[in-house]
C-alpha cells in the first residue's frame, strides 16, 4: 500500500472506537491479549494506528503490542475479505486431503493462504485445528462449518458465495 493510501485509511480510522474498551481495562496487568481482541472485534484487524494508541493509552511498549499481535494467529494485520475462510490443516485433515481443498480454492479464488481477493470478497487462512476432526477435511466461512470437502464441492460453495455477493 502506498503512503497516500496509508494515510487515506488512517484517516478514515475512528480511533476513538478503542476507549471504552481502554477505560474498561485501564491499570489491570496482562490485560494486553484481551484489549488486542477487542480492538481486532471492533475494527476488524489491527491497524498500526490503533497499536499506537493502545501503546499510548496502556503505557506498554508498542513493539510489545506489535509482537503479541504477530505471534499469534487470531491476530490479523491486514483488512480481511467479507468472507473469511478458514481451512484446517491439522492432522486428521491433512490426511484426508486439505491440500487438495487448499489447491482448490486457491486456484478459483486466484489467492493464497494469507490473501484477499482482488475484490475483497474472500480471505483464505490455514489454521491447526478447527476441532471437528471427524469431518475431515474441514472449512469455516464466516462462522459455518463445511465438513467432508473435495476439490470440487469447495469450488461448488464458493461459486454460490460469490453468485450470492454478486446479488
Amino acid at each position: 500500500m502506498e503512503a497516500s493510501q496509508q494515510k487515506v485509511v488512517a484517516e478514515q480510522l475512528d480511533l476513538s472506537l478503542i476507549d471504552p474498551v481502554l477505560q474498561e481495562n485501564s491499570g489491570h496487568k496482562g490485560s494486553a491479549i484481551a484489549i488486542l481482541q477487542e480492538a481486532q472485534e471492533i475494527y476488524g484487524y489491527l491497524p498500526i494506528e490503533v497499536l499506537e494508541k493502545i501503546s499510548e493509552v496502556t503505557q506498554e511498549p508498542l513493539a510489545k503490542l506489535y509482537g503479541v499481535a504477530t505471534f499469534y494467529t487470531q491476530f490479523r494485520m491486514k483488512p480481511v475479505g467479507k468472507h473469511l475462510i478458514m481451512l484446517c490443516q491439522g492432522t486428521a485433515c491433512h490426511v484426508m486431503g486439505a491440500d487438495r481443498v487448499q489447491q482448490a480454492i486457491e486456484d478459483e479464488l486466484k489467492i493464497e493462504n494469507g490473501e484477499t481477493t482482488e475484490d475483497g470478497v474472500f480471505t483464505l487462512m490455514t489454521v491447526a485445528c478447527l476441532g471437528c476432526c471427524s469431518l475431515a477435511p474441514v472449512m469455516m466461512i464466516d462462522g459455518e462449518t463445511y465438513a467432508s470437502l473435495t476439490s470440487d464441492s469447495v469450488r461448488k460453495i464458493l461459486r454460490n458465495m460469490r453468485k450470492e455477493s454478486d446479488a
